[in-house]
C-alpha cells in the first residue's frame, strides 16, 4: 500500500521536465516565447533564433522555416512537441539527412529556446528574418 501512494508523485515528477525548463539557478520555469511587433522577442527566444542561425539550420529547412531539403518546420511545429523535438535534435534522423546535434554545446544550452523560437514561427507570431531583443538595454 505504501508504494502505491508514491506512484502518483513519481508520475508527476517524471512529467515535470516535459513542461518546464531548468534555469541556471536550478529553478523551474515555463518555456514560452514573448514577441512584440513580430520581430522583438524575449532574451531566451532571441537565443533560440541565434542558435538557429549559428547552426545554419536554414540550409535544409529554409530561411523562413518553410522547408527545402528538410521539412517545413512551420507545419511540423503545429503538432511536434518538445519531447519529440529533443529526440530529433539530439539523435538526428540520419536516414533523412537530419544531423545529430548532441555534441553541440550551443544546442545543449539552447534547445528549449530554439523550440520556443520555432513554435512562435509556426504560430505565426514571430515574423521571418532578423530578430531584436524586446528588452531595452
Amino acid at each position: 500500500m505504501k508504494g502505491q501512494s508514491l506512484l502518483p508523485l513519481a508520475l508527476v515528477l517524471f512529467m515535470l521536465p516535459a513542461s518546464f525548463a531548468q534555469t541556471s539557478g536550478g529553478a523551474m520555469k515555463p518555456v514560452a516565447y514573448k514577441v512584440v511587433d513580430g520581430n522583438k522577442v524575449d532574451g531566451d527566444t532571441l537565443q533560440g533564433w541565434k542558435t538557429w542561425r549559428a547552426l545554419a539550420c536554414e540550409r535544409c529547412h529554409g530561411a523562413k522555416q518553410e522547408g527545402m531539403v528538410g521539412p517545413s518546420l512551420i507545419e511540423a511545429f503545429k503538432t511536434l512537441d518538445k519531447n519529440e523535438f529533443h529526440r530529433t535534435v539530439f539523435g538526428g534522423r540520419v536516414e533523412k539527412g537530419m544531423p545529430d546535434f548532441s555534441t553541440s554545446t550551443m544546442m545543449q544550452k539552447n534547445w528549449e529556446n530554439l523550440y520556443a523560437y520555432l513554435k512562435g514561427r509556426s504560430d505565426g507570431k514571430i515574423n521571418p528574418g532578423d530578430l531584436q531583443s524586446m528588452d531595452p538595454k
